[in-house]
């Protein structure tokens, strides 16, 4: 007998076409009428057998449909009694409503009884109640504080009786914190039964408080914002959250948490100097939900590896290392699956394999969309590497073109693909001005950083051992090359109007706007410098072409920062810097620290004060951008550890016998081992910040603003630099000879002390050149 034709061409049915009895077997079902396949078979597989006493086979299939238009009723089904059971198990409902004290409405029934393809991707997890602050203009303190509405099914907080909104809710009865009733900032129980009926998640903030999100997120978060097309973007925020064009629930709660460093105004300050933000710490949960069931399914897995991007970058500001390290490594091997180190992100090789899990992009922005989503990975993975370990990918096995200027991106500019991609020649000293702008440079200024980790790790597989002080690196292969590439290349081949790290860029709603990707691309290759030769530091010889250079580099960090200090409102600009410029800091303090070192070991008092001012500056940036991001407080804390063991070791007869790890993201100290002696801290020494309190200690809310140091220039006491206004540049710092090393030092001493705190006697900066509206954004 021949077998059954496939049934693999059979057409898909409708949600609830099938009829109620294969649904409920869950069989297949061809939905025939008046009774399907399945049914029929059954039934006479039923009456072959003689049935028991008292019994009768049906005289048809038992199949019946439910109701769908077009459709029509089984004769069996009553359609008068299947509406009164209906009524019944609606009044069930308002009666149960009505028990639990939430007022019975014909909108908020509608609300629970119209189910959405947007209510499926909704999780039971219940958001905090919080209170944010921000204006249009950007200052946080214009406009009343907004709440949050209470998410999952229990919404007796913001349906109650009598029209309660969340901020008249006792505080007793939630643990969330605490609400501020200010008029205009809540929805009444009308407001939340619109959100509910316009499919407006619980889990998001009120359509207001997400844009202004969104609007920080665009103009200061310098890292997962460089990958999203701004206008689509907020295009698609205008759609149905119903609609397939909606922006996916994960990228939006990742931009909650990104965007929540500048526009919440409520976090917990630990005394220890760490910090919680319930806002942030809720949405990041919520992304990681959505990666989670994304892994599983694989479903909208694009955008979902966008926001995870984000996320890892938010982890990356909040100091995390191990979750840092894990999200690094998924979205690089979820990027590798999606094609997009392929040349234009897809490829059509491998006809016996499954091929790329994404289609061909659909035009231009979405190709280019792709690129720099898959740069983004990169420029992380690299990044996330810099400590010594080995990249997600190597750079042969990338073969994506550079993305396109951002102003070609944003305005939709029909321009060819990028000619350049790693296996170009003269790639990084050849800038096509078509296609450079300050994100492009970045790009590779980090790629450049990711050769010195390439070459340090190779060595370290290929060494069991440390390499010497005494060594000399320059006879090892490609060494030189690089050295040349790193410190002096690079930097000298910028495009004119980009030799500048201080330039500022068009946002259309807060104006000019400090440009962070290029004051990075001014500091990148010098910590790359450090980097490189920070093993081969001796001050034993003279001239050591390490020392000087791992010197110079330090002097350059320091120097882009005092750059930044003209600003008027240096401290705002600082804190919307990318957070790996704190990493690139904390370089440059492990240089400055050996040379304090080496000061103290010989007993020049003056250089060393002079070299302590220099440590405490960048350790006052690094912990005024933790206000806003914690890696600044972590990496701050490696360097009390640093500096308390110089202090400690100033009687040591050769203190420069302890070598000092250049990622100690593990040590707890890095001196361990010092039989150092408890020698009072002299006067010409800087003092140290106050030992951290006990992670048990009450926390506490306010938040503390950090002051800027005061220094010496010229002998006269500022926290600016005068005679340079606006974006003016430097012309370099003053030259000092020290230990026949040749280091440029700035001709500061260190500020005056009181008790372990700055004196606070400034002299007011020079203005900046461009509009201070983006400043105001910040407290």
């Amino acid at each position: 007998m021949p077998r059954a034709s496939s049934n693999s061409a059979a057409p898909v049915l409708r949600r609830n076409q099938a009829c109620r009895t294969c649904r409920k077997k869950k069989l297949k079902c061809d939905a025939a009428r008046p009774h399907c396949g399945a049914c029929v078979k059954a039934w006479r597989g039923m009456t072959q057998v003689p049935p028991p006493d008292g019994y009768v086979h049906p005289s048809e299939p038992q199949c019946s449909y439910d109701p769908i238009e077009g459709l029509t009723l089984s004769e069996s089904i009553n359609p008068t009694e299947r509406i009164r059971q209906l009524e019944e198990q609606v009044a069930s409902l308002k009666s149960r409503l009505q028990d639990n004290g939430i007022v019975d409405s014909p909108g908020s029934s509608s609300g629970f009884s119209s189910g959405t393809a947007g209510a499926q991707r909704q999780s039971s997890l219940a958001p905090p109640q919080y209170s944010i602050g921000v204006s249009a203009t950007g200052s946080p303190g214009n406009l009343p504080e907004i709440s949050l509405p209470r998410a999952g099914l229990d919404f007796s907080t913001g349906l109650g009786v009598g029209g309660s909104s969340p901020g008249s809710v006792a505080r007793s009865t939630t643990n969330s914190p605490q609400l501020r009733n200010i008029p205009g900032s809540q929805l009444d129980s009308g407001g939340n039964t619109e959100v509910l009926l316009s499919g407006w998640s619980a889990d998001f903030p009120p359509r207001s408080d997400m844009m202004r999100l969104i609007t920080a997120f665009f103009a200061f978060d310098p890292c997962g914002s460089r990958m999203i097309q701004r206008a689509d973007f907020m295009h698609s925020l205008n759609f149905s959250p119903r609609d397939p064009r909606f922006p996916h629930p994960a990228l939006l709660h990742a931009i909650c948490a990104s965007a929540s460093r500048w526009v919440m105004n409520d976090f917990v300050l630990f005394p220890n100097g760490t910090r919680r933000n319930e806002f942030a710490d809720y949405h990041a949960g919520k992304t990681r939900q959505y990666i989670d069931r994304t892994m599983a399914s694989g479903a909208d897995i694009f955008q979902v590896l966008q926001a995870c991007i984000i996320l890892s970058w938010f982890l990356y500001a909040e100091g995390r290392w191990v979750e840092v390290w894990i999200f690094c490594s998924f979205q690089i091997r979820v990027a590798i699956p999606l094609r997009l180190n392929h040349p234009k992100t897809f490829t059509s090789h491998g006809s016996a394999s499954p091929g790329a899990y994404l289609a061909p992009p659909k035009d231009q922005t979405d190709l280019e969309m792709r690129r720099r989503t898959w740069w983004m990975s990169v420029i992380f993975d690299r990044i996330v590497s810099v400590g010594g370990w080995i990249h997600g990918i190597e750079e042969q096995r990338i073969a994506t073109e550079f993305p396109l200027r951002m102003s070609d991106f944003e305005a939709y500019v029909t321009v060819p693909d990028n000619p350049q991609d790693l296996r170009s020649e003269g790639l990084y000293t050849t800038h096509l001005p078509q296609y450079t702008d300050a994100f492009l440079l970045l790009i590779k200024a980090v790629m450049l950083f990711g050769k010195v980790t390439d070459i340090n790790t190779d060595y370290q597989l290929s060494h069991p051992s440390s390499p010497r002080r005494t060594d000399d690196p320059f006879e090892r292969p490609g060494f030189p090359e690089l050295d040349e590439l790193v410190a002096v290349q690079f930097i000298r081949s910028l495009p004119p109007e980009y030799a500048h790290c201080l330039s500022s860029k068009s946002h259309p709603d807060f104006g000019e706007i400090l440009d962070t990707d290029l004051y990075l691309v001014h500091v990148v290759p010098h910590a790359a410098a450090i980097t490189l030769h920070n093993p081969y530091i001796t001050f034993e010889d003279p001239s050591s072409r390490s020392t000087a250079r791992c010197s110079d580099a330090a002097d350059a960090i320091l120097n882009t920062l005092l750059q930044l200090y003209q600003l008027q409102d240096h401290a705002s600009y600082l804190t919307k810097l990318h957070p790996f410029v704190v990493i690139c800091w904390y370089l440059a303090c492990v240089v400055k620290v050996q040379i304090c070192k080496r000061m103290i070991e010989i007993g020049d008092s003056e250089g060393e004060v002079r070299v302590w001012g220099e440590i405490n500056m960048l350790r006052w940036a690094m912990c005024e951008f933790g206000t806003y991001s914690p890696i600044g407080v972590r990496q701050d804390k490696l360097l009390k550890t640093l500096m308390e063991d110089i202090v400690r070791s100033t009687s040591q007869e050769r203190p420069l016998e302890v070598k000092l790890p250049l990622y100690p993201f593990s040590r707890t100290s890095a001196f361990e081992g010092i039989n150092g002696s408890n020698v009072p801290m002299t006067v010409i020494a800087a003092p140290l910040p106050p030992a951290d309190a006990s992670d048990d200690a009450d926390p506490v809310v306010v938040v503390p603003q950090a002051q800027s140091p005061s220094f010496m220039v010229n002998g006269s006491e500022s926290n600016g630099i005068h005679g340079m206004n606006g974006m003016n540049g430097m012309n370099g710092v003053h030259v000092a000879q020290t230990m026949g090393v040749s280091m440029q030092t700035p001709s500061y001493n260190s500020p005056p002390q009181t008790n372990g705190t700055w004196h606070n006697q400034y002299v007011t900066p020079s203005p900046p050149s461009y509009g201070s509206n983006a400043s105001s954004y910040m407290h």
